[in-house]
């Protein structure tokens, strides 16, 4: 399929409609939570747009046929899981507030790209709205009906958060509209990323606002960090950095619920200590650790600590 040219070619929608319906056959009877595909936006930019992740373009903005395709392929995954199961359906994609560093308007103007591309474009479209109007749109990728497929109702909107972008207005002969700045004044993974518990509350409560009673019940499907967890002599694997971003990030929701958004589920990532993306092994989301040479795995102190806190309100003990 990636011969073919992968999700740049449209007819790889209608193949994953075709395998959503295989698997739909076989599971369905199982499954109590459809997804049909996790961070599209993070496929197209990383890997159609920079080249960082497989399948290694570097299209830059022409990489928009994959962000439809892939769009498309939900909209008929959707149709196709529905024929064959009950059990409800999301998407889950990455998000992130865009913090715009600069007080020009141009430097405004490169917020507004930015969030047009990374939050608005694979959920506009999805919530009957269209691709935004500022937005880098190839008026012949988008065939006549695609927008009606695209924005099948959703059962759950899947929101991945790890943390906001900073953005401010791009050098003079920048292919992009936009340049990406670090943040300041937040702590930091082994990512490199900033730890801002108060950007998800900004992204939920921005969503509730741009839409509305359009808007399906959230589920946080992936919000987690990666530190460089090492077992001590005695085995056990302390992280107390993981403990603070939960900690932070689930009280983000609950303000965020307290604040009228409709927030029904959080899952971390990640359970172990896995595969990911191009760093490979490098990089340790787990709630528990894996000695990838012997495959022994280790609960972490966050493991503990997040089994206490969603344990049923009977088993917990003094409130804390």
């Amino acid at each position: 399929m990636e011969d073919a040219g992968g999700w740049l070619n449209r007819d790889t929608a209608g193949r994953f409609a075709g395998y959503a319906d295989l698997v739909a056959a076989r599971l369905g009877d199982r499954v109590k939570l459809w997804t049909t595909l996790n961070e599209p936006f993070i496929h197209m930019s990383l890997g159609y747009g920079m080249g960082v992740h497989a399948p290694g373009r570097m299209l830059l903005f022409d990489a928009f046929p994959a962000a439809h395709h892939q769009l498309l392929g939900h909209g008929l995954a959707v149709a196709a899981l529905r024929a064959r199961t009950g059990s409800p359906v999301a998407i889950a994609n990455n998000y992130s507030p865009v913090r715009v560093i600069g007080d020009t308007e141009a430097d405004r103007a490169a917020g507004a790209a930015y969030d047009a591309l990374h939050n608005r474009l694979f959920t506009d479209p999805l919530l009957g709205l269209g691709y935004p109007d500022d937005a880098e749109v190839d008026p012949a990728t988008v065939r006549a009906g695609d927008l009606d497929v695209i924005a099948a109702p959703l059962d759950v909107l899947g929101v991945n958060y790890y943390n906001p972008t900073g953005v401010r207005a791009p050098e003079d002969g920048s292919p992009l509209p936009f340049e990406l700045v670090p943040l300041a004044g937040y702590p930091r993974t082994a990512f490199d990323w900033p730890v801002a518990p108060d950007g998800l509350h900004e992204l939920l409560t921005g969503l509730h606002r741009r839409y509305g009673e359009r808007l399906p019940p959230i589920q946080i499907t992936e919000s987690g960090c990666a530190y460089d967890d090492v077992p001590d002599a005695g085995g056990r694997v302390d992280d107390p950095e993981r403990i603070a971003y939960l900690d932070g990030h689930l009280r983000a929701v609950r303000a965020a619920i307290a604040d009228g958004v409709d927030v029904t589920g959080y899952f971390v990532w990640s359970l172990l200590d896995n595969w990911e993306w191009a760093e490979g092994f490098t990089k340790r989301f787990g709630l528990v650790h894996v000695d990838f040479g012997t495959q022994v795995r280790t609960p972490k102190s966050s493991y503990a600590w997040l089994r206490d806190v969603i344990a049923p309100a009977a088993d917990r003990g003094p409130a804390r």
